[in-house]
């Protein structure tokens, strides 16, 4: 019912249209939240992204195109999005120690604390936005967009 008030919108033309437009819809409600929180930090929900990507594996580093496989939204200018990490002192840039061709970057002390910090006001959007699911629909909605996935 939300998903038809919010579009003004009957019917649909099949169930997986309404499938597809429920998801494109709660996707773009999840990720205005998520900049909702990161926003007030001075990062974008991208840029937090990545600090997560590079927090998994602390203390090692990723090149960027392991950070770029990793994304959820592929962003096409990650190269810029590192470049304003690293001014905000979030990551910094280094050479692999096997191969000294291969750049890495890896998140700082600093981006390691602002997600610490960042991390209570997480908690209070996810009780909050999934209130309405029991673990059980959770798991089953995950599996779904899961299935999705694999033929995308």
């Amino acid at each position: 019912m939300a998903i038809k008030e919010r579009l003004k919108q009957r019917s649909f033309s099949s169930p997986y249209q309404e499938a597809m437009l429920g998801v494109m819809v709660c996707s773009d409600i999840l990720v205005r939240s998520l900049e909702h929180v990161t926003e007030p930090f001075g990062i974008t929900s991208a840029q937090y992204n990545v600090l997560r990507i590079l927090h998994g594996i602390h203390p090692d580093g990723h090149p960027r195109r392991e950070i770029i496989q990793r994304m959820i939204h592929v962003t096409p200018d990650v190269t810029r999005l590192i470049d304003r990490l690293e001014k905000l002192k979030l990551v910094q840039r280094g050479k692999s120690q096997h191969d000294k061709r291969l750049s890495l970057t890896f998140i700082t002390d600093k981006g390691l604390s602002l997600l610490d910090t960042i991390q209570p006001h997480l908690d209070t959007l996810n009780a909050k936005l999934w209130s309405g699911l029991t673990e059980q629909e959770a798991l089953d909605l995950a599996k779904l967009c899961d299935k999705l996935a694999e033929v995308a």
